[in-house]
This record gives C-alpha cells, structure tokens and sequence, in this order.
C-alpha cells in the first residue's frame, strides 16, 4: 500500500491540531513530508519528534540568531527553512501528494497558487485564498479540483456529488451565529475581547471565531462556494443553525434536500479531504440521533449581523475589493484584540476601507497582494496615529 505524503501547512494551528489526531488514528491516510508554522517552532519541532516530519518551514521567525537556535536544536533529525518565499519553493519542488493549507487569513493565498500551478492536489482550510483570487485559481482546478476543508463546503461536497450545476437550486450554508446570536443589540457596545472569543459550539483559532461572531466568516465563504462549485450570488444563500449539527444543505430542482450533519467536529471534514475518494472507517467523531437536541432555523439579522452582509455586497462587485474588504477585516480583528476599537467598530471600519476604494476587475496576484499589504498597512496607521 502506498501511503500519500502530505504537505501541511499550517501544522500548529486548530486544523493543523486536528489533521494530527486523524493521522493518529488513521496513518494509512497519509506521511507527513513538510509541515510550516509560523512561529510557534516549539510546538512544530515537537510535532516533527514525534511524527518524524524531514522537512519544516516557519514562516514568521526573521531574527537570525533564533533561526540559528532553532537549526542547531533539530541537526541531523530534520530540516528547517525561514521565510514564506522558502515556503513557495519548498511547494514547488519537495515531494508531496497532496497539500492541506491552513494557514490563517490572507498569507494563505501564495501557497494554494504554488500547489495547484505545480498541479498538486489541494486539500483547503483557508478560505482567503477563492476569495481574494478565486479567478486565478479557478483556472488551475479542472484536473485537480480543490478538496473543501472547510465543514460548510465539505457537507456541500459531499451533498452535490455527481449531480451536474443544472440539477441545483441553491446552495444553503449554516451558520453557528457565533457568541452573539441571543445577545440583546443594546449590549453590543459593550462586547468584551475574552467574550468574542468564547465560540458556542465550536472549537476554533482566534480569527476563525471572531469571524464567526461578526458573521464575517459566512461572507467570506459565500464566496468561496461561488468558485467552488461555480454557481452565481444568487444561488448560494446562509442561515443560522444555531446547533451546527447539519453543516450544510443542497437544495435540488425537484424540491429535494441533501444534507451532511454530524456532531461539530473539524476532524471529519479532514478525514474525508484526506481520504476522497473514498469512505475510510474512523470512531472519532460518532453522533448520537437520539441525543440531539432539536434543530432549528433562523434569518441572518441585518442589525446583528452587517458584515455579512457588507459581504455580499463586494462579492457581488468582485474584482479587488474582496481583497480590500479582507485586508481592513484582518487590520480591524488585530485592532480589537489589542483593545484599541470596540466590537461595533470592526464593520465600520472594513466598510469605510470599502467604500474608500477603487476596484480593479481583474486583478492579477501582484495586484492582489499588493492592495492587501497597503489596506492592511493604512487601516493600522489611520487608527493608531
């Protein structure tokens, strides 16, 4: 039996964690050939130890005496490059099957074009990469489509299987509602950093769950399922499921429903990503029907909720301002956690960077990144100087 060998990007991470657990109990899945961090280096070089990783990269340590440090405690056992451009190379050139990115926010984008460009399969945790160039990547998709990651796009995955575009209705994502879906308007403005980060059902990274509680995260993968699985705004709607037992629905033409639930656990969308085509036995995660509680339904509210909907509206427009809309989202999240703007702020901010840009229509990946690091850069330097 050969046993694929994996690319994990993104090792230390929630999904990264996640990915381990499967491998634990499931090796034949695949071998670890390269896992990236960005710089937590004590936890990679354990994870290295002990699943015998040959090659890792950390993207975030610059300091040269720590990079020394870090190559003199890991000498004869295992390899470690710096730098995300060294990342890129190791993508284009190391020996792997397929590469599962999990990478946080938008330093994703550079490693899902090297994959698929050098025709990898790619098994994808971060939604930033469709939605800042989902244009550029879609392209790279007809030999190898991009395995969803993602327990919403997944449960999508699963639910359409050999069904052509032409049988679908419309695409139904859930949505957990994040700490905030019965906290009473009036209280927002006085959202806390520790309570944004107490996600109901899920365990998840910082960003992934303020995300969540901003609904953000709806948008951003509103867009992914656009290029995904190639069907128009108008055909991919959201709703609060405030269980997250069904992770996703597909609406057929008949009237029919197709949907994929299970107890909320990231180790299952992992499992199947990683064993696609096929179903490969797993008592990880098991859900007990009887003990479900019920499951409901609900609206996604404009007044609790604007940044899904700000969202919808710069996936519709397209071009470079998902791009901007994500950068001043990062710039914002990162100006909360260090208490310098309320939680009511984050879409006001991501807004007015917005509305303050000029779209490009088709922006090639050096105009990509480039709006990203200065709307990024300015959102910071307008609201700290």
């Amino acid at each position: 039996m050969v046993i694929p060998k994996l690319a994990l990007l993104g090792a230390t991470g929630s999904i990264g964690s996640s990915t381990f657990s499967v491998l634990e109990e499931t090796p034949e899945l695949a071998s670890i050939s390269l896992a990236t961090a960005h710089t937590d280096f004590n936890k990679l070089i354990a994870l290295s130890h002990r699943f015998k990783i040959p090659v890792l990269c950390l993207t975030g340590i610059n300091d040269p005496g720590t990079r020394d440090k870090i190559r003199c405690s890991v000498a004869g056992q295992t390899t470690v490059f710096f730098g995300e451009d060294e990342l890129i190379r190791l993508l284009e050139a190391e020996d792997y099957d397929v590469a599962l990115n999990a990478i946080t926010g938008s330093a994703g984008l550079r490693s899902s074009l090297a994959v698929l460009q050098r025709g990898k399969k790619l098994a994808l945790a971060n939604k930033e990469s469709l939605v800042m160039a989902g244009h550029l990547l879609s392209p790279l998709t007809v030999k190898n489509p991009i395995l969803p990651v993602d327990s919403e796009h997944s449960a999508i995955f699963q639910a359409i299987g050999s069904h052509p575009n032409h049988e679908i209705r419309s695409l139904h994502i859930t949505a957990s509602g994040g700490a905030f879906r019965d906290l009473p308007l009036e209280d927002f403005r006085t959202i806390t950093v520790e309570q944004a980060l107490k996600h109901p059902n899920w365990d998840m990274g910082t960003k992934v769950t303020l995300d969540s509680a901003t609904m953000f995260n709806k948008a951003l993968e509103v867009i992914e399922a656009h290029w995904l699985f190639g069907l128009d705004y108008d055909r991919v709607r959201a709703v609060i499921h405030p269980q997250s037992v069904i992770h996703s629905l597909v609406e057929f033409i008949d009237g029919s429903f197709l949907a994929q639930l299970s107890d909320p656990d990231m180790r299952l969308p992992i499992h199947y990503a990683l064993s696609y085509p096929q179903r490969v036995r797993s008592e990880q995660v098991k859900t007990s029907l009887t003990e479900l509680s019920p499951l409901t339904f609900r609206e996604i509210e404009p007044q609790r909720y604007p940044l899904f909907y700000l969202g919808l509206e710069v996936a519709r427009a397209g071009g470079l301002l998902p791009t901007v809309m994500n950068a001043a989202n990062e710039a914002a999240l990162k100006l909360f956690m260090e208490r310098k703007i309320g939680f009511c702020d984050i879409a006001t901010v991501v807004e007015r960077a917005v509305l303050s840009a000029e779209n490009v229509s088709d922006p090639d990946l050096e105009t990509i990144l480039r709006a990203n690091r200065e709307t990024y850069d300015r959102v910071l330097k307008e609201l700290t100087d």
